[in-house]
């Protein structure tokens, strides 16, 4: 009886730590920014001339006035929704 609470206590401790195994991390290295050659700009172009500004155009006609819509008869009730529950 003494050593099978031994070897029950030993097989325990064995089969918990083989559970716990930390995961491997690994850091991917820094890429180097390597200078690459470029080209040198050529010299500027000669400045054209601005050409000259457009004739201003003519002011539209004013449109027609709407018709007058027709008074309302009768009272007006305004249906207010009941007051929802606070959210919890």
């Amino acid at each position: 009886m003494k050593y099978t609470m031994l070897i029950a206590a030993l097989l325990a401790t064995l089969s918990l730590g083989a559970c716990d195994r930390p995961a491997v991390v690994t850091v991917p290295a820094t890429p180097v920014a390597v200078p690459v050659p470029v080209p040198v700009p050529g010299p500027a172009g000669a400045t054209g001339a601005t050409g000259s500004t457009g004739a201003t155009g003519s002011q539209g006609t004013e449109g027609d006035t709407g018709a007058t819509g027709k008074s309302g008869t009768g009272t007006t009730v305004i249906v207010t929704p009941p007051a929802s529950a606070p959210a919890n």
